[in-house]
């Protein structure tokens, strides 16, 4: 197997990840390591060939991450094509050490493709750092944990994940969206693969520290997931009519996500426009404007339960994480909606990269 690595200016912390691939209990002599700097204006390359790491250079422009992916398998496919699967991760990552053996578990089950668990390495540095640390505990447990229950494909979450390559071998890793994750997860589905969920692999991921790198962050994921609806639900609705794929089916409701939330909140301001008219003209209090404003009270309570309980779930301490998230997670899952709103009035068009500081080792989460 192979670890893959796209790296734009990553010097600070592409070490820690390159040592922890280096710790695992998977055979060295059956795993190499590689790193595609792309954009960098550091010393990236320098510290990955120091830390033991082979070097991809890319020949041609690289806009995102998928683009380097792509030019890289479709160099080891023609130059050096002798692994049976990849392993795809962030250079802000860190790895525990069963990874590759828990890859390797599920590739002798039979599955193709899989998605590891996400964890994260700094929920505790902000209270937004600390609300994304919660998102992706949820989408582990609530999304990928239960479709996997269900028979249903999980979703690739853009690092962390494995790939046989006998699924690229064919058409390289071909994406044109600002998601490369979402959009290989839907390729995938239509192709009639299903992505199997690994909870025994874990990588710890870095989130930002700033409202202002999350929103980027945000606007990039919600760009690329209407991007896919767009182009793939034409093929998606196909193979519901045509084949009864359930994931398929699953995969548009994914993907229409944005889309859902956009004409909820406008359904919702537009309901309480107009009871609040009525309460002008009329002076009358309606039972469905009380009932507007405790359900609006009630979710912010709930969520503040829910994200206890999902704390609770993934065997995390509350002390681990940033108090003010627990009482926020609400306030970051309804800033999506105007993030999804100026997506689609005003769809970014490039890969804004979110910087990485935290230098933190394998060993300083791993007891």
């Amino acid at each position: 197997m192979a670890a893959v690595i796209a790296a734009r200016n990553e010097a600070g912390v592409i070490g820690n990840l390159i040592e922890s691939l280096h710790q695992q209990d998977y055979p060295e002599e059956l795993m190499d390591i590689y790193v595609i700097p792309n954009n960098c204006t550091d010393n990236t390359k320098a510290v990955a060939i120091a830390h033991g790491a082979k070097i991809m250079t890319c020949t041609g422009e690289v806009k995102s991450k998928g683009t380097a992916l792509s030019q890289f398998f479709d160099y080891i496919f023609s130059e050096n094509d002798v692994y049976d699967a990849f392993c795809i991760f962030d250079a802000d990552n860190v790895v525990d050490k069963h990874f590759f053996t828990s890859m390797n578990n599920v590739i002798e089950s039979g599955e193709k493709i899989a998605q590891g668990y996400r964890d994260s390495k700094n929920p505790n540095d902000s209270w937004i750092s600390g609300c994304q640390s919660v998102f992706y505990w949820t989408l582990n447990r609530f999304l990928n944990l239960a479709r996997n229950k269900l028979g249903l494909s999980a979703a690739l979450n853009g690092t962390g994940f494995m790939m046989h390559a006998d699924v690229i071998k064919k058409e390289g890793f071909k994406t044109f969206s600002l998601t490369e994750d979402i959009e290989f997860t839907t390729q995938c589905v239509i192709k009639g693969y299903r992505v199997a969920w690994a909870p025994d692999a874990i990588t710890f991921d870095e989130h930002p520290l700033t409202f202002e790198q999350s929103w980027s962050q945000r606007k990039r994921w919600s760009t690329g997931t209407i991007q896919c609806f767009e182009h793939y639900s034409p093929q998606l609705r196909d193979r519901v009519i045509k084949d009864k794929n359930r994931c398929s089916f699953d995969m548009i409701m994914y993907l229409i996500a944005p889309f859902m939330q956009v004409l909820t909140c406008i359904y919702t301001i537009c309901s309480f426009i107009i009871l609040g008219m009525l309460f002008i003209t009329t002076g009358i209090w309606s039972n469905a404007l009380t009932l507007a404003i405790l359900i609006a009270v009630g979710g912010v309570a709930f969520s503040v339960i829910f994200t206890v309980m999902v704390l609770w779930l993934e065997g995390k301490k509350i002390s681990e994480v940033n108090n003010i998230s627990i009482f926020s997670f609400w306030f970051y899952l309804m800033s999506w909606i105007p993030i999804n709103i100026l997506c689609f009035l005003k769809p970014i068009e490039i890969w804004e990269p979110i910087e990485h500081t935290q230098n933190i080792k394998i060993s300083q989460l791993v007891k």
